[in-house]
């Protein structure tokens, strides 16, 4: 008997309801922590991106302030 076969003689609930919710009681914990370390990796790439914009705005600001009569 293959696999094919031991699923179509289960009901579907079984296999839509059942087999999920197995799943997620096993490997619930394994798919939290991965989630939040890709959230976590987001908000870092966020903050650097935030950051980086800062730093560039302030350094036109200041070269734009300083300009061509700023410093002789």
């Amino acid at each position: 008997m293959n696999m094919r076969e031991l699923v179509a003689d289960v009901p579907w609930w079984v296999k839509w309801v059942a087999v999920p919710l197995i799943a997620l009681a096993i490997f619930g914990g394994v798919i939290v922590s991965i989630l939040s370390v890709v959230v976590g990796l987001l908000f870092k790439v966020l903050v650097f991106v935030v950051v980086v914009a800062a730093l560039v705005f302030v350094v036109r600001k200041v070269k734009e302030s300083s300009g061509p009569g700023g410093r002789r």
